[in-house]
């Protein structure tokens, strides 16, 4: 797996999560998205997208993106990355 191509495909996945609102993002803590893309490489990479409370129930949200070739390593070391939204639709820790 290509590290720097599976994290630039994350990366603008990810994107994609943080442009919704608040409200459009709490459908992730009960089910996953998940989808494949194919890199530039020809890699096809597996994305999972989850949300968890960040610290209590009806808090902020974490929303958790996830990025493997579907190889081996997947089972042990996805790449990961998330970011934390308030209700009011702010980011916290940036």
């Amino acid at each position: 797996m290509d590290k720097k191509e599976a994290k630039d495909i994350l990366a603008k996945e990810l994107e994609l999560y943080r442009n919704r609102s608040y409200a459009d993002l709490l459908y992730l803590l009960n089910t996953q998205d998940t989808m494949e893309v194919t890199g530039s490489s020809g890699v096809v990479y597996q994305l999972e997208f989850h949300a968890v409370w960040d610290s209590k129930k009806g808090g902020n949200l974490r929303v958790i993106g996830e990025i493997d070739d579907v190889g081996w390593r997947a089972f042990f070391f996805p790449l990961t990355d998330d970011f934390i939204i308030a209700q009011d639709g702010s980011f916290i820790g940036e």
